[in-house]
């Protein structure tokens, strides 16, 4: 292998590349496991509602101000974001997220699905936007149900380890 052969496999991929990558995995997953340190400092994980949005990196939320998660927020931004669809992939996303205050982002997030939550409507002084600026994911990539039973089943026939698709990490 050549030294330019060498800097190429070793390469990081770009922020783009990263976001190319990472975007089509998501896509579609409608709830998103979100792990956050409380003002207690425990790990905790609750179920957020993702924003049909393309992934540019950021991705977008509506909380509750009254809630845990948005008073741990504004101390402790770090957070996990854990995808999974069966067939498709798992996706761990990491990064800050940043409470926001935008009637327009609102507007543009904005789904009548929410009006359980906040029966005001868009006007509900206790709605928070949460955006997370991602910096980096790590994802699995399936070959599918079928294909990964075939695999685990020739695996299991001639003692090998059987192929469940693609893991990397990714900088965002």
């Amino acid at each position: 292998m050549t030294t330019s052969d060498q800097s190429q496999s070793q390469r990081q991929p770009t922020h783009e590349e990263g976001v190319k990558t990472i975007a089509p995995l998501i896509k579609g997953i409608k709830f998103a496991m979100m792990t956050f340190t409380t003002e207690a400092g425990h790990l905790h994980s609750q179920p957020m509602t993702t924003q049909e949005q393309e992934f540019d990196g950021d991705v977008w939320f509506i909380g509750s101000k009254e809630s845990d998660l948005v008073h741990s927020l504004s101390k402790k931004p770090q957070v996990n974001l854990a995808y999974a669809e069966s067939g498709k992939g798992y996706v761990s996303l990491y990064g800050d997220a940043e409470l926001i205050e935008d009637a327009a982002k609102l507007d543009e997030l904005w789904s009548d699905f929410y009006k359980a939550y906040f029966p005001q409507g868009k006007t509900d002084p206790n709605i928070q936007l949460i955006k997370v600026a991602a910096k980096g994911a790590h994802y699995w990539e399936s070959d599918g149900k079928l294909k990964g039973l075939f695999h685990m089943a020739k695996a299991a026939v001639t003692g090998g380890q059987p192929n469940h698709g693609d893991s990397e990490s990714v900088k965002l």
